[in-house]
């Protein structure tokens, strides 16, 4: 299967800012101090829309990491602006940043990052309590919709490494958010595992209207992106086709 199966989201454009989905101007980050500090962003800008799914491709130490850092609002960068769904990150206090990140911002991790002594059901609940979520919240919809409604009384060590990261997309999902960041979802996976994964994702964003950006060194999955840009010492590069 190609990405030509999904409707393709409209292309960025660095001089237009979105008012929904993830829109990035001018970023500059520098990490560490002297002779080892280095520029982990060097002026980036970068749009992804609602529904569309980015891949970010490039070698360690390229500031892939830092990209999705500042897309998260776990750090801010030195100067230049990030808007998630509408709202500049920058105009938001710390506590603020963190309650909105809850709301609107989901991570997928290598490993799923799943609480070992929680359930599939009970991962999903928590995230819903602790976004302020409706009570009477059901887990198993969502988990059927990433076909895992039948483990859905089963704890991390009870499930593949596929399936891990299956409640993982699910548990993301939770609050609604509508920005979608993913750090090599394949990494511990084989390959059949992984293009299931991915596959995945990329029907979750479409058909939930969620802006999607995940970094690989997987360029097997790479099919099923929208779009593909490659990073190289902190400046993004030229879209790169899709596969």
């Amino acid at each position: 299967m190609t990405s030509s199966t999904f409707p393709a989201a409209g292309a960025s454009r660095a001089d237009a800012p979105q008012a929904a989905g993830l829109s990035i101007r001018h970023a500059v980050m520098e990490l560490g101090d002297g002779d080892t500090r280095v520029t982990a962003l060097d002026d980036v800008s970068l749009d992804v829309a609602p529904g569309e799914f980015l891949a970010i491709v490039g070698p360690s130490g390229s500031g892939k990491s830092s990209l999705l850092a500042v897309a998260g609002a776990l750090a801010s960068p030195d100067s230049g602006t990030v808007t998630v769904n509408g709202q500049d990150l920058s105009q938001l206090s710390q506590g603020k940043r963190a309650a909105f990140r809850l709301s609107n911002i989901g991570f997928v991790f290598q490993s799923g990052n799943l609480i070992p002594a929680l359930t599939a059901a009970d991962q999903l609940r928590l995230v819903n309590r602790l976004a302020g979520g409706p009570k009477t919240f059901d887990p198993v919809p969502l988990l059927e919709s990433v076909g895992m409604a039948h483990r859905a009384t089963n704890r991390p060590g009870q499930l593949s490494g596929g399936e891990r990261q299956r409640v993982g997309i699910a548990r993301a999902l939770v609050s609604g958010a509508k920005l979608l960041l993913v750090d090599e979802p394949t990494a511990s996976l084989d390959r059949a595992r992984s293009r299931e994964v991915v596959e995945l994702l990329a029907r979750q964003s479409h058909e939930h209207g969620v802006a999607t950006v995940m970094v690989t060194h997987d360029h097997d999955v790479l099919g099923y992106c929208d779009r593909i840009v490659e990073m190289v010492d902190g400046r993004l590069g030229a879209p790169a086709p899709v596969r």
